[in-house]
């Protein structure tokens, strides 16, 4: 009899799914069985922690990382190009220094999904899963935990020091908190904590946290704090809600954990970074924001969530990727050098720290935009391809995966999805896709249904 590790490589749970469980003669549990035999086996991989940057609103490919040159003016639009540092790659040109990292990363650019919406977009992204219901879609505890939230629950930090972190506040949709950045069914222990980022000058639009607990790690008056926490420990004792204030007492031990002791709050401090480091990020939100990533990885955060936008799409104004209207002012003059400068020095960071190969980066969005441009100069939500890009973290840099057609429009060679681009991310952390996970029903489920994709070094 074959071995049943041997069998799992050969069959990905979407091919067994294809191929139907019932006609190889295996149920469910048999099938989770198979990957679990996998999933024993720890993923190789080399990165310690991950850094997502996340550009809210939809970041058009078009402009950034797969331009088309040689389609008509009305698909090509305004930007030309530039040569990347690896032979045969061309970028927007408004990006000239991600154009010099090239050779750091891996440019994804046949990802797809179905869903134009934002809310809905984002939840692909974050959790790799599909949206679990239409509309404008707030957080609920029954939706799929994000990257975010999985990779805390399978890496555990030090002491006082939170499983994950969002910087600087969560994505909001006209007025609305999305799902898919939380912890969904894995329960609000592993809800990402939201810090702000005080430094820089802010995002334009509005940057809302709708009643959402923001941290800030200044002013704090440390003795009260531990009056506060013994009280809080006296009014616990008589509650018998024991799942609600277990919740509770984990977000309180680490709020207070965080506050006195001095790993965070010393990655806090951007004052301390050295000027020409902090200085090279840009003195913008978006680049400081990037900083406090880093420092907080180093920190022992496993990962950390940056929001490269302003908070709240409002109605496609401010700071944001959402470029129904004067696509190419905005993107060359607010939103692009800001984001290259940040993202560049990100990298570079990282590098000369030599903490790159330990520590995956993964830039992030909604959908694309269309392809042709509109009325307005701009281009609308397009989720049916894009890109995303992956550096660091054992990835192979200096190479694109996969290709869109001539007009940017759909997947032309080598198609994936947010699901695949999960499972290499998981895969890149050290945890098998195939590793299987209980629901608060206690039902089994794989870490991802995606496939890993070839971007290892």
């Amino acid at each position: 009899m074959k071995n049943p590790a041997e069998i799992a490589k050969r069959l990905t749970r979407r091919k067994m799914l294809a191929t139907s469980i019932g006609s190889c003669g295996l149920s469910l549990p048999m099938m989770l069985q198979l990957q679990n035999a996998v999933a024993g086996a720890k993923a190789q991989g080399r990165a310690k922690s991950c850094i997502i940057l996340y550009c809210w609103g939809g970041m058009s490919h078009h402009e950034t990382w797969d331009p088309k040159p040689n389609a008509p003016s009305e698909i090509r639009g305004e930007f030309g190009t530039i040569p990347t540092a690896t032979p045969g790659i061309h970028f927007g040109e408004h990006m000239p220094l991600m154009a010099q990292q090239s050779e750091k990363l891996a440019v994804i650019r046949s990802i797809h999904h179905d869903d134009s919406a934002h809310g809905r977009g984002m939840y692909w992204n974050l959790t790799g899963h599909k949206p679990p219901r239409a509309g404008n879609i707030p957080p609920m505890r029954n939706d799929w935990p994000s990257l975010a939230a999985m990779v805390s629950k399978f890496r555990k930090s030090p002491p006082g020091v939170p499983g994950a972190i969002r910087l600087p506040y969560p994505m909001v949709d006209n007025g609305t908190l999305q799902a898919g950045e939380y912890g969904g069914w894995l329960g609000a222990r592993y809800d990402p904590i939201v810090m702000r980022t005080l430094s820089g000058e802010p995002y334009g639009g509005v940057s809302r946290s709708l009643g959402s607990e923001v941290l800030e790690l200044n002013e704090v008056d440390f003795e009260r704090i531990d009056e506060r926490s013994r009280l809080l420990q006296s009014l616990e004792q008589p509650v018998s809600r024991k799942n609600d204030f277990e919740s509770f007492d984990h977000f309180r031990n680490i709020a207070v954990e965080m506050l006195v002791g001095s790993a965070i709050k010393d990655a806090y401090n951007l004052d301390n970074e050295n000027p020409r480091v902090r200085e090279s990020y840009g003195n913008h939100l978006g680049g400081q924001s990037m900083l406090l990533a880093r420092r907080l990885t180093e920190a022992g955060v496993p990962i950390v969530q940056v929001c490269c936008a302003a908070g709240d799409l409002n109605g496609g104004q401010g700071d944001m990727w959402d470029t129904h209207g004067d696509n190419f002012n905005r993107l060359r003059n607010r939103l692009l050098p800001v984001f290259d400068r940040g993202a560049s020095a990100l990298l570079n960071d990282l590098a000369d720290r030599g903490t790159l190969d330990e520590t995956l980066v993964a830039i992030l969005t909604d959908f694309g935009r269309t392809p042709r441009i509109n009325g307005g100069a701009g281009r609308d939500h397009y989720p049916n391809v894009y890109s995303v890009v992956l550096a660091g973290g054992g990835i192979q840099g200096g190479q694109v995966y996969g290709s869109s057609d001539n007009h940017g429009a759909f997947p032309a060679t080598n198609a994936c999805d947010p699901a695949d681009v999960h499972a290499t991310i998981f895969q890149a952390m050290g945890i098998s896709p195939r590793a299987t996970i209980h629901d608060m029903l206690g039902r089994p489920f794989p870490v991802s249904d995606g496939d890993v994709l070839p971007l290892f070094s």
